[in-house]
């Protein structure tokens, strides 16, 4: 298909009007479709919204991958329209967690992005600092009341994760710039500790 075919598409079933050249825009990656302008793309390429995605990173794209309107988003999940665009423009999660439960149903989330789009991270993160940095078996409890897997896998994933950063802060016992070096790779493992923590459940599962 050319631009002016996928231009022509777009206007004769969802009567958007896009110029061949702003098709060709977003091809290139020089501009993007606003959430109309992208169902109606998907709707002419016959693909669904989130194959033209990639990977979707917040709510709002995890939803438009499912080709959901806010509204309707909101009514399955038990919120009122209102608050729910509000929330998913601010970016921060104020739902309860039946809402959260049945947005994961709805939307299929991962449980990794489950937890990214709403707003668990940060909890997460702080249990895992202070497993790494102190005794992890006394944050198996605590980890596996937030997170639901089996405990044998989260226990693997903090063991290694707390094996990786204790060896990463025995390297800055040493003088110099390799010291320097090591508390820096130490303080990024803590900044994406709870990526860390995910690829090691992956691994483990």
């Amino acid at each position: 298909m050319t631009h002016a075919h996928v231009s022509y598409g777009i206007q004769a079933a969802y009567g958007l009007r896009v110029s061949p050249a702003t098709v060709a825009a977003w091809e290139l990656g020089e501009a993007f479709p606003d959430e109309n302008e992208l169902m109606a793309l998907a709707g002419a390429l016959w693909c669904a919204p989130g194959d033209l995605l990639g990977a979707p990173g917040t709510l709002r794209e995890h939803r438009v991958a499912q080709g959901i309107a806010p509204a309707d988003l909101a009514m399955r999940i038990g919120m009122d329209p209102y608050e729910y665009e509000r929330m998913e423009s601010s970016g921060v999660w104020t739902g309860n967690d039946g809402q959260a439960a049945n947005l994961a149903e709805v939307l299929k989330l991962p449980l990794r992005a489950f937890f990214q789009v709403t707003g668990r991270d940060e909890a997460l993160a702080g249990l895992l600092r202070s497993a790494v940095d102190t005794r992890w078996q006394a944050y198996v409890r605590k980890v596996a009341k937030l997170v639901p897997l089996p405990k044998p896998r989260i226990e693997q994933a903090l063991k290694s994760l707390h094996g990786d950063y204790q060896a990463r802060m025995a390297a800055t016992l040493v003088r110099g710039a390799t010291a320097d070096n090591a508390a820096a790779d130490a303080r990024a493992f803590l900044d994406h500790i709870v990526e860390h923590f995910w690829d090691r459940i992956d691994a483990a599962g």
